[in-house]
C-alpha cells in the first residue's frame, strides 16, 4: 500500500514480526521485486522486546497524527 500511494526514491524498510504471512516466499518475492528499494526488518526469534521501540512510536505517532493530542 505505501508503495502504490507514495513515489519511493529512497529506501524503505519493512519491519515486522517473524509470523508466517511475513516470512513466506511469496511475500518476500514481492519485496524483493521493487529493485531494492524495500529492505525486510524481523525481530529477532524469541526475542519479543525487539518490536517494543517499533510499538512506541507508532502509538506516539497515531496518537498525534489521527488523535491530535500531545
Amino acid at each position: 500500500m505505501a508503495i502504490r500511494s507514495n513515489n519511493i526514491t529512497d529506501t524503505l524498510v519493512f519491519h515486522s514480526d517473524r509470523g508466517s504471512k511475513y516470512a513466506s516466499y511469496d511475500f518476500t518475492d514481492i519485496l524483493k521485486g521493487h529493485n531494492g528499494l524495500v529492505v525486510q526488518s524481523m525481530i529477532r526469534k524469541g526475542n519479543y522486546w525487539d518490536n517494543a521501540v517499533a510499538e512506541s512510536f507508532f502509538k506516539s505517532l497515531k496518537g498525534e497524527w489521527i488523535y491530535h493530542q500531545d
